[in-house]
């Protein structure tokens, strides 16, 4: 049972939306609402970044609606806006100690006279996103007998959307016995229900182990039971929360509760790594303290934007411990650019030395590295050893950029001996060797793979050998020119075209030098194409094949995918992202329609010659639902579109009209929601 009187749990805010970040959304009959998927709501996909009163203000009289509206002012004042805070939560004790005679309830009138609507919008109205609390108990945590939302989930959920609300904490206290997660469950479909995108948050603290099913249920799931704004509760809870990383991405984080930073219990130095561990773990950024008076040593702190661009960063891979040596503590987070974030931790009483290495912390084998510390902005160059003298409880944040090509190849690569890794070329090759005659048998091949990369430009090998490409379905049929080099002194060699593990072409028998064989055949969709080298199985003796000039070619009939997320859409009005495990990708783009400022454009969309071509539309939804697609800004045609999942793609194909070269395609529904769409193909 929590402990009264604290309301605890950060205002997380369960991710309300159905996997298509529209489920549920429309109010038409024709259409039922689809069932909500939480993980895919296509909210949070960063970890929440805020503010929420309860550490400053508990229940006490300055909790008001002159509180919440300055706080909002203060966002964009302060700077704070534009560093990326955006939610304005307000916690317990807003609510009046009964329902009316509706079962609705109500806004206490003293607190917020103007009801809490008039709250949103006054948030709304500065750019900013509006949060609410209640609990999954028949009463809310303060211990003054404010009611909670068991039993009342439906009627709770749809009164705040009604009001605005974009963040939903949901505490867990007087939960009467209930299972957790059939309590956090049904406040998660009622919310998904309401056609509202409310950003949910598990606020259970740790008790049922919400890592396990929160990432299914919520946006975020408090791992740890309340701070408090001293060194020992916020170090504890950050340890606690290190060891569930692996549930914790994008749109679902690990919550180890609301910063402290301002409130004024720990040095400035514990507030930085208050908030350096918080942009290592992924954790939510809720602002704890009263900003309209913030130090300005407070603000520095948290509109630092290197570490909120740690907290923030899109990969949603939460850092973890890497290594110890007593009260001395190594944190790596892995970020989407191939950098990593370390924190070197001095959890200890006296200044001391730590040290580590840029392999131990995930990037070996580059010939040296950048470091930026994140506080200082001191930026050094190191070969191997990162190394700060830290002082006591203090953090030295860096972000590691490694310089150049890796080195040496990177773990786990599969490759050909006689090949060398080369920075000047960042790959394999090309390189001359020693020729050395070999027998080889029948077949003799090898996969050259480099961080799942194949390289094939330059390349010289001895014997029997394979290069594979990875085209992406983007070719119907392909060609290939390929050749071995003057140094044949006897026998044959075979060069074959395949597609996966399906040869689609084979060139026979072939003796001497130059020139190159031609091989071409049907690719028949995507997968790996793979050249292989051989001998033609009569053991003769060869020196070396040479690879460097191949060339690939995509032949007639071929196709280009483009990605409804990909970097060159354009999302506008409630259009949202959404993680999806049955799309192209593992996202789609949900919230389109119902209006015309809810759309997506995708840019880019290349054609070969003008006039009429096939375009297919890979989309999701349950029932029947239209897009408006219109091409370069054309009249719009409707494609009506049925299915039955939110997770997995179905696809139409339709007949449009592009221009030679680039073409805008637009996605939307004046009138109604849309499908959820995944990508298209030309």
């Amino acid at each position: 049972m929590r402990r009264l009187p604290r309301a605890l749990c950060l205002a997380a805010a369960t991710m309300l939306a159905a996997a298509s970040g529209v489920a549920g959304a429309l109010t038409t009959a024709s259409v039922a609402p689809a069932p909500a998927y939480a993980l895919g709501n296509g909210l949070a996909l960063t970890p929440p970044m805020g503010f929420n009163n309860w550490n400053t203000t508990g229940c006490g009289s300055s909790f008001n609606e002159a509180l919440v509206k300055g706080i909002a002012d203060t966002f964009v004042s302060s700077g704070l806006k534009a560093a990326g805070y955006q939610y304005v939560n307000i916690d317990d004790c807003w609510a009046k100690s009964t329902r009316d005679a509706s079962g609705n309830l109500v806004p206490d009138p003293v607190r917020f006279p103007n009801g809490i609507k008039a709250v949103a919008d006054y948030v709304h109205g500065k750019g900013l996103k509006f949060g609410l609390y209640t609990s999954a108990g028949t009463m809310t945590c303060s211990g003054s007998g404010f009611p909670g939302g068991l039993g009342h989930e439906t009627a709770d959920a749809n009164l705040f959307a009604s009001w605005g609300v974009d963040y939903l904490k949901y505490d867990n206290c007087n939960n009467q016995g209930v299972d957790a997660q059939q309590r956090y469950t049904t406040m998660r479909d009622a919310l998904a229900a309401t056609g509202r995108p409310i950003v949910y948050s598990i606020c259970e603290w740790g008790s049922n182990s919400p890592w396990n099913w929160g990432p299914a249920t919520g946006n975020l799931w408090r791992t740890t039971g309340d701070i408090s704004d001293n060194w020992a509760s916020m170090i504890g809870n950050a340890h606690s929360n290190a060891g569930h990383a692996s549930a914790a991405g994008p749109g679902a984080w690990n919550d180890p509760d609301m910063l402290e930073v301002g409130n004024g219990g720990m040095t400035d130095a514990e507030y930085r790594t208050h908030f350096s561990l918080w942009a290592v773990m992924a954790a939510p950024m809720l602002i704890g303290s009263d900003i309209r008076n913030a130090s300005a040593a407070t603000l520095t702190i948290l509109k630092n934007t290197d570490v909120i661009a740690v907290d923030q960063d899109s990969l949603g891979k939460q850092g973890n411990i890497v290594s110890t040596s007593g009260s001395l503590y190594v944190w790596s987070r892995q970020l989407s650019n191939g950098d990593r974030a370390v924190a070197l931790t001095n959890e200890g009483t006296t200044t001391a030395t730590i040290t580590t290495s840029a392999a131990a912390v995930g990037l070996g084998g580059y010939g040296s590295y950048s470091l930026k510390d994140l506080w200082s902005k001191a930026v050094t160059t190191t070969t191997s050893t990162i190394s700060a003298s830290v002082p006591a409880h203090a953090t030295v944040l860096y972000r590691i950029t490694p310089v150049g090509a890796p080195a040496t190849p990177p773990a786990g690569t599969s490759y050909l001996s006689n090949l060398q890794w080369t920075s000047a070329t960042n790959g394999w090759g090309p390189v001359e060797k020693d020729k050395s005659n070999g027998e080889q048998a029948a077949g003799d091949g090898h996969t050259l793979t480099v961080n799942g990369t194949t390289y094939a430009k330059g390349l010289g090998v001895h014997a029997a050998s394979e290069v594979q490409y990875y085209l992406g379905g983007q070719c119907s049929t392909v060609s290939a020119s390929v050749g071995v080099d003057d140094e044949v002194t006897a026998g044959s060699v075979v060069f074959q075209l395949w597609r996966d593990s399906t040869k689609i072409a084979d060139s026979g028998t072939r003796t001497g030098a130059d020139p190159p064989v031609a091989l071409s055949g049907s690719l028949s969709g995507g997968g790996y194409l793979r050249l292989v080298m051989t001998d033609a199985g009569n053991g003769i003796d060869f020196d070396h094949g040479d690879w460097g000039n191949a060339q690939i070619t995509c032949g007639g009939g071929s196709t280009a995918a483009y990605e409804a997320e990909a970097s060159s859409s354009t999302l506008a009005g409630a259009a949202v992202l959404a993680t999806c495990a049955g799309c192209s990708g593992g996202q789609k783009v949900g919230w389109i329609g119902n209006g015309t400022a809810n759309y997506v454009t995708l840019t880019g969309v290349q054609a070969a010659t003008a006039g009429s071509k096939t375009l297919t539309i890979y989309y999701l939804v349950d029932g029947t639902r239209s897009f408006s697609v219109s091409v370069n800004g054309g009249t719009p045609q409707t494609v009506a579109c049925s299915g039955t999942s939110w997770t997995t793609a179905a696809s139409i194909t339709i007949t449009v009209n592009l221009n030679a070269g680039a073409n805008t395609i637009k996605f939307g529904n004046d009138t109604a929601y849309a499908p959820d769409l995944d990508r298209i193909v030309v």
